[in-house]
């Protein structure tokens, strides 16, 4: 079978510090209005292929997910909220010209509730997050920070919540 190796054993994410994790996503409120949820759909990719032509821009990795037929969504993880908010407002990005298109329509009254948009951001100071996979490849905050044998960071969850890196906690 072709895919990603699997690690045997218990893993977990060798995540050092903040961790900074963005889910964004869209809702297709009406299928029948396409030229209205297409172009949203179509934009994320967009924006994935441009942030890893460019890996100084921040994102370590990303999940495609679905949650349901009509909802979408990405889950990825960040360098940092810093360059997160950079990428988010940086006029030459894909993303701040698919929302002055978006903010635009909404000024002229042209949204009509096809499609939703939302996205929630957490930033996780250390110590509050951990994680294991069994026999897994490395998925998403391995997949985005590494992955080491769990019994480097702990075979417990409090263990693992326990675990410092030296980095100290951004502010």
């Amino acid at each position: 079978m072709i895919g990603k190796p699997v690690a045997a054993g218990r893993t977990t994410a060798a995540a050092e510090g903040e961790v900074v994790v963005l889910l964004i996503g869209m809702r297709i409120n009406h299928f029948w209005a396409v030229h209205h949820w297409l172009p949203v759909f179509l934009a994320m990719p967009r924006m994935l292929r441009e942030l890893r032509k460019d890996p100084g821009r921040g994102l370590l990795g990303h999940v495609l997910l679905t949650a349901s037929p009509r909802t979408y969504y990405v889950v990825q993880y960040w360098e940092s909220r810093e360059k997160l908010y950079a990428y988010a407002t940086s006029p030459d990005m894909f993303h701040h010209r698919a929302w002055a298109i978006i903010n635009r329509k909404e000024k002229a009254g042209k949204v009509r509730q096809h499609v939703g948009l939302w996205h929630e951001t957490y930033v996780s100071p250390e110590g509050s997050y951990e994680s294991i996979y069994a026999d897994m490849p490395a998925f998403g905050l391995a997949a985005a920070h590494g992955q080491v044998p769990v019994e480097r960071r702990g075979r417990f969850a409090k263990d693992r919540f326990a675990h410092r890196s030296g980095r100290g906690v951004k502010a």
